[in-house]
């Protein structure tokens, strides 16, 4: 299998718009809030656990060569260094 070289822009992008187009309406709940979604790019599926490492793990073993991207759910960023991070609401 030949692997196609990606830009971060552009793995965060197609992350983002999995996110807004399929993922979004099935994770975002009040339970997952604060929760890590943690995305394949290239085959869209996903898992959701408190930080992310467990689901990073989970897609890992399923395709050691998988594209991942990580956005926490119901926020703007996944981490803050200053310790505030803004919600985001659909």
């Amino acid at each position: 299998m030949q692997t196609i070289l990606l830009s971060r822009e552009e793995v965060a992008r197609r992350a983002k718009e999995l996110y807004e187009n399929s993922i979004r309406q099935q994770v975002e709940r009040e339970e997952n809030i604060g929760k890590m979604v943690i995305i394949d790019i290239e085959t869209g599926e996903y898992a959701v656990d408190k930080i992310g490492i467990e689901s990073a793990r989970y897609l890992r073993n399923k395709n050691p060569f998988a594209r991942l991207f990580g956005i926490r759910i119901g926020y703007k960023v996944a981490v803050s260094f200053s310790g505030e991070m803004e919600r985001d609401y659909p």
